[in-house]
């Protein structure tokens, strides 16, 4: 089920206390990700990156790959339409983790023309106008983020979506590189007792009901019984996807 595990808790409260629960399975499931991301690095090397969202999956999986000590190249994606709460990461991260976190931006040009032709509010207008939005601010900067990689890492997990409910912790992205998602089994209860745990840097928007952060435009909070992605591209029957993970 990808709906979330809401708890009757005062506004003020945290994302940290309305979902943090360590399991009993939590341990073997953390070590498992470490050997995960170890094998990965020893297998690819400088090939590997994390392409990090900066979202709470992709910084628990930054702390791990800190914790093991890999020397994993991070990067993401600024598309120009991100909330500050989430660019305030990248520094953090280089405060918390001492990493350098590569950006990639798209092209500037791109961007102008694109918004001269379709308006700033493309996306709200059809399903294909904001997936060229997605195009133009999203994959094409990804294309270079990955270039002359042999594999990159996510923070995909099963319980995300329905879409996403076979992810597989190795699997081929579809363009000749491996996709390594080493907490794809993990629950949202885990990730957020990870947190805790490891007091992991977050972005404070989670704490607003927005599980699943993207642009600004393109995200809300999400209601009581609504599925985790359900706050992305909200006025779309679709299935909130951007085309990042597109299974190839």
């Amino acid at each position: 089920m990808s709906s979330l595990p809401w708890a009757a808790a005062p506004a003020a409260g945290n994302a940290i206390g309305l979902y943090a629960k360590w399991s009993p399975a939590l341990d073997g499931k953390v070590e498992a990700a470490l050997q995960r991301l170890r094998d990965a690095h020893a297998e690819h090397g400088a090939g590997l990156v994390q392409s990090s969202s900066l979202g709470v999956e992709d910084m628990v999986i930054t702390d791990l790959i800190a914790r093991a000590q890999l020397p994993v190249d991070i990067a993401t994606l600024d598309t120009g339409k991100l909330h500050a709460e989430t660019l305030a990461l990248i520094p953090a991260i280089g405060e918390r983790y001492g990493r350098t976190v590569a950006v990639f931006k798209p092209v500037a040009e791109a961007v102008i023309t694109f918004v001269k032709r379709e308006g700033e509010d493309a996306m709200y207008k059809s399903i294909d106008l904001r997936k060229a939005c997605c195009g133009v601010r999203k994959m094409e900067p990804l294309g270079r983020m990955l270039a002359g990689r042999t594999a990159w890492i996510t923070g995909l997990r099963r319980e995300q979506s329905g879409a996403r409910g076979d992810v597989g912790f190795d699997e081929n992205d579809g363009q000749g590189r491996r996709k390594i998602s080493p907490i794809a089994d993990w629950t949202w209860a885990e990730v957020w007792a990870y947190v805790e745990k490891y007091a992991v840097p977050y972005n404070p928007l989670h704490d607003q009901f927005m599980p699943s952060i993207g642009c600004a435009p393109c995200t809300r909070a999400i209601a009581v019984g609504e599925d985790f992605r359900a706050g992305r591209w909200w006025w779309e029957d679709s299935s909130k996807e951007c085309g990042l993970h597109a299974k190839g």
